[in-house]
């Protein structure tokens, strides 16, 4: 198993960060309006990023660094790896 690190963009250009699994399962999970009050506002695109890793830790730690990030590194990072 693993742990991924995940941007969704959504219908509006926002970008959301997440840590999950299963990228398709979370991903239909967002889509149906479970999990996140963010994409009760607005609904989401597709997945634009995603990292893996060995263990939940990890995967959290990673998610902080990039929540923390400005808009223009989290698109950065889409740009160099892409999902």
């Amino acid at each position: 198993m693993g742990w991924f690190v995940y941007l969704i963009e959504a219908t509006n250009g926002h970008l959301y960060c997440g840590v999950t699994t299963d990228l398709k399962r979370r991903f239909s999970e967002h889509k149906a309006g479970k999990g996140a009050k963010f994409f009760r506002a607005q609904k989401p695109v597709k997945i634009v990023y995603s990292e893996k890793f060995p263990d939940r830790s990890k995967a959290q730690k990673r998610e902080w660094e990039i929540k923390k990030m400005k808009r223009i590194g989290k698109l950065e990072l889409i740009k160099k790896k892409g999902p």
